[in-house]
């Protein structure tokens, strides 16, 4: 399915102090999208590596702020600076720390978009750089804010449908544009070069995300785990080389897109135990859709939205993500069949190929914007 919405050109401005210049989301299928159907886009950064100039999407760069309460305090009023000089029919802002320089745009009569990425205030009380006795007052104050600020918003994008129906009862044009995987990335299943005992993990490596509880399954299998992604601190790593299971753990670090497509090759199953934060239980991780895209059958926690996804489709296997000992099992059970987990790793490619489209998602961003544009 392709975009069929036809758009007017106008400026739009995306604006990002925290994430990458090519954010999959922010870069690769929003400004791209945006930019294709005849839009006039500038994505603002703040990562130190320079403007970029194209011919429908140019990158202006604020500049880098290493420590993250400095960025948190200093760069949103530097994004206001810049994002005002470019003055854009619309805004579309990816950050929380950006709400007061997204309010005084909107008061400036633009159009303004928040996309919400997360339940943020949800997220704040998983935040381990934030004093536990804090993170409830914080994630309230947190959420009076976001509620005010979403009410003045020309309209909301989550991530989720359960963040979209949060914010519909304060703002009526709030949608879900989930972050299923573009054409691009479905590439042809990968083909098995791997031993037949290897799982694989991708993504970012914290406690939270079920890391330690990984390494300790693997005393119950007979087999390999691959982990590729950043370490969020020294004491996680540490935790992680405790494990007798760690022996059985080749961990690759930060990897290319090129790399994580081979270690998917060599392994059999895809694993996403995520601990049941208050965060993760509606989320949707980008890693489950690209191990269906890949073929890979996935292991994952058993949230009921997760469960929804995997388990009428033959996609996956749901366990509980806090016993290491049923998560050994399942591997075992998965990893003693090789065949029978290329095919469910087949029925979860179908599913993707049917259903989870970025393309169906960009549809409706663009006409949320022929809407506010109109």
């Amino acid at each position: 399915m392709t975009a069929s919405v036809t758009t007017t050109n106008e400026r739009i401005a995306h604006l990002t102090t925290a994430h990458p210049r090519n954010d999959i989301r922010v870069r690769l299928k929003e400004c791209e999208g945006l930019a294709a159907a005849g839009h006039e886009v500038h994505l603002l950064v703040a990562d130190g590596l320079g403007p970029e100039v194209g011919a429908r999407l140019q990158v202006h760069d604020i500049g880098v702020v290493p420590s993250r309460w400095r960025r948190m305090l200093m760069q949103p009023w530097r994004m206001w600076r810049a994002a005002r000089g470019l003055q854009a029919r619309v805004y579309h802002f990816h950050d929380p720390e950006l709400i007061p320089v997204a309010l005084l745009l909107r008061w400036g009569g633009a159009e303004v978009i928040y996309d919400s990425h997360e339940d943020v205030p949800r997220a704040i009380l998983s935040k381990h750089w934030i004093h536990p006795w804090l993170r409830s007052a914080v994630a309230s104050a947190f959420e009076a804010l976001e509620n005010f600020a979403a009410r003045h918003f020309s309209a909301v994008v989550a991530a989720t449908p359960h963040i979209a129906r949060r914010f519909r009862r304060l703002n009526g044009r709030s949608i879900d544009v989930n972050n299923f995987p573009m054409a691009s990335e479905l590439e042809q299943p990968v083909e098995r070069r791997g031993d037949g005992r290897t799982a694989c993990y991708i993504g970012g490596i914290t406690p939270i995300r079920g890391a330690v509880e990984m390494v300790r399954a693997m005393e119950h299998v007979d087999g390999r785990l691959i982990m590729a992604g950043p370490v969020d601190r020294e004491s996680t790593l540490q935790a992680m080389r405790a494990c007798p299971g760690w022996n059985k753990v080749d961990y690759r670090g930060k990897v290319s897109r090129a790399e994580v497509r081979e270690i998917m090759a060599e392994s059999e199953l895809g694993l996403l135990l995520f601990h049941p934060e208050p965060n993760h239980v509606d989320a949707q991780p980008n890693k489950m859709f690209e191990y269906m895209s890949a073929g890979l059958p996935v292991l994952a926690s058993d949230f009921p939205l997760w469960r929804e996804i995997l388990v009428p489709s033959g996609a996956g296997v749901c366990v509980d993500p806090m016993d290491p000992a049923a998560i050994g099992a399942s591997m075992r059970t998965l990893l003693a069949d090789p065949q029978a987990a290329r095919v469910m790793g087949g029925r979860g490619r179908d599913a993707v190929l049917n259903g989870f489209r970025w393309e169906a998602q960009l549809d409706k961003l663009l006409r949320l914007y022929k809407g506010l544009m109109a």
